[in-house]
């Protein structure tokens, strides 16, 4: 090989690593987004949840620059076999994050609907923190598992999700439970779409997850659904 071409293959190395990171990046404003919209909520701050809608054309940049950025790559060169799904599971990554920042930005726009004097529920309030807690965690561990390539780290997302989706069934039996009072009831449903945005982003984490097993033993499986396997022939 020539030093020419050993350049080439660097600078094809050097890129697709800088497109990694941009992706990457992106879940850490995910985990921006996520403490200041469930901030917003618990505090019934409309000025922080117009910063968290505001702020998320930052990440619509972020998932339309890496986009580009692949596109790019795709076209100047040829990837193959690891890197080929690398570059395939990074399409994936970042569409995800775009998706998670949606879903912060629709809860942030739940307050100003309930504004600072509609009645609450402290219980129900208690468990969206959790739940917000556990998504966060969620975020930075997809995170972590792709960065890594940690199998068992990715699969662990799974079992971390369940306690989630246990939070958001028990969210909503609270909300229905929630007695007479119109206004409380009102406030109580717009918590379960709450619950319901940040078990998306727990969803979107376990996807990431499954990249990451992809990526690494060129396996495509659903971990919810291990009996669907899909090789991939590179």
């Amino acid at each position: 090989m020539t030093v020419h071409m050993v350049q080439i293959r660097q600078e094809y190395r050097d890129a697709l690593a800088q497109i990694e990171r941009q992706a990457l990046e992106g879940l850490d404003m995910v985990v921006v987004a996520v403490d200041r919209a469930v901030a917003a909520l618990m505090e019934r701050d409309v000025e922080l949840a117009s910063f968290v809608v505001a702020d998320d054309d930052r990440i619509d940049g972020r998932y339309l620059e890496t986009h580009q950025a692949i596109l790019s790559l795709l076209a100047l060169q040829a990837p193959v076999a690891g890197d080929l799904r690398i570059v395939a599971a990074l399409l994936h990554v970042i569409r995800h994050v775009e998706r998670m920042g949606d879903q912060c930005v629709t809860i942030a726009k739940m307050v100003p609907l309930d504004g600072r004097e509609a009645p609450v529920d402290r219980e129900l309030l208690d468990l969206i923190a959790r739940m917000g807690t556990l998504v966060r965690a969620q975020v930075l561990q997809c995170k972590q598992a792709f960065a890594t390539r940690e199998l068992a780290l990715a699969e662990d997302l799974a079992l971390r999700d369940q306690e989630v989706n246990s939070l958001n069934r028990e969210i909503f039996a609270r909300a229905v439970a929630i007695g007479g009072d119109p206004a409380l009831r009102e406030w109580a449903m717009h918590m379960t779409l709450v619950a319901r945005c940040l078990e998306r982003i727990g969803d979107n984490a376990v996807d990431i997850g499954e990249q990451t097993a992809f990526v690494v033993t060129g396996l495509f499986r659903e971990f919810s659904d291990a009996s669907q396997v899909r090789i991939d022939h590179d």
